[in-house]
């Protein structure tokens, strides 16, 4: 039933959206920034641990074989581009991203990072946000040798925009190690007012580079994945202070965001609550056509959360019922439950507008 409604949903935004830069016979570009939920391969090209490049990743995508993404499908940024009718982006460090493939856009994104830079060190060589938005400058570069100058200020301007950050900032810095940095330097309420007003300074410039419609999300449960049960629940519950920090975050986000666009005049910035999304189907897991929400399809240990998914590590036969394909990161059907609401969700989920709103009013200007 989920699959039926979903597609139906995507066809008609499929239908509907036709954001063409004139000149250029391409749908509405997309741009990803963020870390490992909206990664699809750059850290395959890094010297880095923080890699989903071999099996038994991708064991469910079209070619049945690892892509970087951390699912074991699609993930995020790919069922975005299905409803704007564009083709998947290409990871910016791909080789194949040149000529006519710049035009859909192009995925930064890279992971391990966070909106600090000290976010993800153990990981050593990733992407950190800031030279994502390096990196689009370049790309812009490449686009406006390719097409002019001015189509491809407006190519930008048209495209949409996704950016997922926050999550590595707790729980790969703050909580990543007892009496860590970050934590004897400030406490959590303190952190969290920190994290937003650094993430502010982020979407600031991506305003300065051209970007004018922008989906931000905030953080998942932090405390309900496989990993945090594994490593901090005595029965499976999720970890109270782990979802206390994500509680915190998340509404101070969408304040910064509706203060942003309030400062800019324009709703560029549309904040999408990855948390309640999420609570949905790990609450009520059921619902949803899962068999849990607590044990990873791919790991090790207890809910299979401990390590890395590899093809050493348990694996589910049917990653349809499984909420968390990984220690951290949703299965690909767990990402549909969670881009039908932005997609068509209300101010709960999206603020302040969904994606079909907003593709909607685009379509019209």
């Amino acid at each position: 039933m989920e699959g039926t409604i979903f597609s139906c949903v995507i066809l008609g935004l499929a239908v509907m959206v036709g954001v063409v830069t004139p000149g250029v016979d391409a749908a509405r570009a997309f741009f990803v920034f963020g870390d490992s939920l909206v990664d699809n391969g750059n850290n395959n090209y890094l010297a880095t641990t923080a890699r989903a490049d071999l099996p038994p990743y991708g064991i469910d995508y079209p070619t049945h074989r690892p892509t970087g993404r951390f699912s074991n499908g699609l993930n995020i940024p790919d069922l975005i581009s299905e409803a704007i009718g564009s083709e998947p982006t290409l990871p910016y460090l791909d080789p194949e991203l040149n000529g006519e493939n710049l035009l859909v856009g192009a995925n930064f994104a890279s992971a391990g990072i966070g909106i600090l830079n000290d976010t993800g060190i153990q990981f050593i060589n990733i992407i950190r946000i800031f030279q994502q938005l390096q990196l689009f400058q370049q790309y812009q570069q490449r686009v406006a040798a390719l097409i002019g100058e001015e189509q491809a200020q407006q190519l930008v301007s048209n495209a949409l925009v996704l950016i997922t950050l926050g999550g590595n900032d707790f729980v790969n810095n703050y909580y990543l190690v007892p009496f860590s940095a970050r934590s004897r330097q400030f406490s959590l309420p303190d952190y969290v007012v920190y994290l937003i007003s650094e993430y502010r300074n982020i979407l600031a410039r991506l305003y300065e580079l051209g970007a004018r419609r922008v989906l931000v999300t905030g953080t998942g449960p932090l405390g309900c994945v496989p990993s945090e049960l594994a490593q901090r629940s005595r029965n499976g519950e999720c970890v109270a202070e782990l979802q206390r920090a994500a509680a915190l975050f998340n509404p101070q986000l969408v304040q910064m965001v509706s203060s942003l666009n309030n400062e800019i005049g324009s709703n560029v910035f549309i904040a999408a609550n990855a948390q309640q999304m999420s609570s949905n189907f790990i609450s009520n897991p059921r619902a949803f056509g899962f068999v849990t929400s607590k044990v990873a399809c791919c790991g090790q240990g207890r809910y299979n959360g401990l390590g890395l998914c590899t093809v050493a590590s348990n694996l589910c036969p049917n990653r349809d019922v499984y909420a968390f394909w990984d220690a951290f990161h949703p299965s690909e059907r767990a990402n549909r439950f969670i881009v039908r609401e932005i997609l068509t969700g209300d101010t709960r989920y999206m603020y302040p507008m969904n994606l079909s709103t907003i593709m909607a009013l685009d379509t019209r200007t």
